[in-house]
């Protein structure tokens, strides 16, 4: 399984690429790979230790002769984020992921996402610890757990026991880019008892889908007008209500983290008005596909028979409030970042929606560059969803990283990259949720930047990565290492 990855160049990053993929890792399951790292390291004569978290720490001493050069930290998660293709069958905790080569120049996986976020950069990290014709200070891996279910490894990171005084975030994903800063954010739950009433005579039971959405990655792929399909599948429910709809149960999204590319609602209605309801779910889809056209025009809606047994649904004022909020509630790009042209200031996610027997469930996060937006639009959601008497907890919340324009790290890294490559790395800040920004706040004194290689779809099963800008990385990296190594010029 996963041989052709044995091909590809560099080969030892490679190599532990596919350890990572054969070796499950979904946020909350990192144990095994942590110990198999750890197992690895021991071979190697590394020294390493977990904090009281779970989080990895690797440390490899200084070439002879550059010990007194600032020592270096290579950080990345050892999560990935779990998502398949509808019908594709495939268990996160125990299934290894099968990747496959396109004639394209791109590595995917077969109908999951493929994990080089951030696979990729925990390899690089591996395969640098294991170079021995590198001159190089002090080193430092730090692998962290469940980044992508809350930042926990990184909000949970022992204080006192990183040393580097420059920590290389490889959790970025475009090739000739450099990130001095990110978004914050906070989840955002949801909960609520709703009254049931029972089906009356004349009810029938319908199921709604809406699936064929393309997904994607909440911070970095939310300004892409990509559909959302709790938002959608909300838009179609209250379209619904006019023939007297009521909500029976509703499954949307798996992820707070992640674009949702399916929900489905069960509803009851009367019998007489099935045929009009139809009607107007087959004149929605096309509504739908034409407003979404060159993004996601391979959305599908419809409207069909229930099977099986179903809840009894909300009360009409139930299902009409609860489509209320949901339909108000923010969903998408709040506003742009004046201080940065073309990034996305602040958002929010409606990335999970369920309801089940009247049990009402969300979760969103929302991001924003600025701490103050993140709680404010936090709070909005919770004012909103107060009104329809439920429960809000705002929670998981983590800092932004402030960008340091004129860091030292940074100017060497944009020298290291116009000398290697032959060009100017462009100076970004990322609307997602790097590490850095936690960090940071633990280890007030780092200089840190982030960069990686061109990864496209993250969070979603059309994740996928260039393999040339993977070689294009390592040279990088590479390069960047020996001259941290050396005094400033």
């Amino acid at each position: 399984m996963n041989e052709h990855l044995d091909r590809l160049a560099p080969q030892p990053l490679w190599r532990h690429f596919r350890t990572l993929c054969e070796t499950p890792r979904p946020s909350g399951h990192e144990a095994a790979l942590a110990a198999r790292l750890e197992a690895w390291a021991d071979a190697r004569g590394l020294a390493h230790e977990r904090d009281a978290f779970g989080n990895l720490l690797i440390r490899k001493p200084a070439t002879p002769g550059r010990e007194d050069a600032p020592g270096v930290i290579f950080q990345g998660h050892l999560d990935m984020v779990p998502q398949a293709n509808s019908g594709h069958p495939h268990d996160f905790t125990r299934d290894p992921i099968e990747t496959r080569l396109g004639d394209d120049g791109w590595l995917r996986a077969s109908g999951t996402t493929l994990g080089a976020d951030n696979g990729l950069g925990v390899a690089a990290a591996l395969a640098i610890l294991e170079a021995d014709d590198l001159e190089h200070g002090p080193l430092e891996a730090l692998f962290t757990l469940e980044e992508e279910s809350g930042m926990g490894g990184a909000l949970n990171l022992a204080e006192e026991w990183l040393t580097g005084r420059y920590l290389l975030n490889l959790d970025s994903e475009d090739r000739g880019e450099v990130f001095i800063g990110c978004a914050g954010g906070t989840d955002v739950v949801v909960e609520a008892q709703l009254p049931t009433a029972p089906l009356a005579e004349d009810e029938v039971v319908l199921k709604l889908s809406l699936t064929g959405l393309r997904g994607g990655h909440s911070g970095i792929d939310i300004h892409k007008g990509l559909g959302n399909a709790n938002r959608l599948l909300v838009r179609a429910l209250r379209a619904l209500e006019r023939f007297d709809a009521r909500l029976a149960s509703y499954a949307g999204g798996t992820l707070r983290n992640a674009l949702p590319r399916e929900a489905f609602a069960v509803v009851a209605l009367p019998e007489e008005e099935r045929e009009a309801a139809m009607a107007e779910v087959a004149a929605l889809e096309a509504t739908l596909r034409d407003e979404l056209a060159g993004v996601d025009e391979t959305l599908s809606l419809s409207l069909a028979a229930a099977e099986g047994a179903v809840d009894e649904p909300l009360t009409a004022q139930a299902t009409h409030l609860l489509l209320a909020a949901l339909h108000a509630a923010p969903c998408g790009v709040e506003r742009m970042s004046q201080e940065v042209p073309g990034v996305v200031e602040t958002s929010n996610n409606l990335g999970v929606v369920s309801l089940e027997q009247g049990r009402f469930q969300l979760g969103a996060l929302v991001r924003s560059l600025r701490d103050s937006a993140t709680r404010d639009l936090a709070d909005r959601l919770r004012a909103l969803f107060e009104l329809i008497g439920a429960r809000v907890r705002i929670e998981n919340g983590y800092p932004g990283w402030t960008p340091q324009p004129d860091s030292e790290l940074l100017a060497r890294f944009r020298r290291v990259h116009h000398e290697r490559l032959g060009s100017e790395a462009a100076v970004k800040v990322i609307h997602a949720g790097l590490e850095c920004g936690i960090l940071g706040g633990k280890y007030p004194g780092l200089e840190m930047i982030s960069f990686g290689p061109t990864i496209r779809g993250a969070h979603s099963p059309d994740e996928r990565v260039d393999v040339e800008s993977v070689e294009e990385f390592w040279t990088l990296l590479r390069a960047l290492v020996e001259d941290l190594a050396r005094p400033v010029a």
